[in-house]
């Protein structure tokens, strides 16, 4: 076990070197080329990352719980509730969250976009 730990943080700081390395030089290059470096940090669109993440653990959760409320009143298999409410609830708050962002998009688009969109 110990061994995998020390692969694994050795691997991590070797990683982390070379891609600061990497990132050092893409900025220099910005730098000389008259740039702003900060222009091209991450996208200028906010994300919703952690919204998807969250809906996805309260949804399993709920898929859990819901799980065990079947389980206790046998109206279920336990391997059966588990897995299908899991994955069910799970895929809902996935869809929810792609709704939502799909929406945050185009209400974000410029308002030329918008016009010839709906054309």
């Amino acid at each position: 076990m110990e061994g995998v730990i020390i692969s694994l943080g050795l691997f991590t700081l070797v990683y982390g070197i070379v891609h600061l390395n990497i990132r050092k030089k893409e900025r220099l290059m910005l730098i000389q080329a008259g740039l702003d470096p900060e222009t091209f940090e991450k996208n200028a669109k906010p994300s919703l990352t952690s919204v998807k993440l969250g809906m996805l653990l309260v949804a399993v959760g709920l898929g859990i719980l819901l799980a065990n409320i079947i389980v206790k009143f046998n109206v279920m298999d336990r391997d059966a509730a588990y897995f299908s409410l899991v994955f069910l609830f799970g895929g809902i708050s996935l869809l929810v969250s792609y709704f939502l962002e799909r929406k945050q998009i185009k209400e974000n688009l410029p308002v030329d976009t918008k016009e010839t969109e709906q054309e």
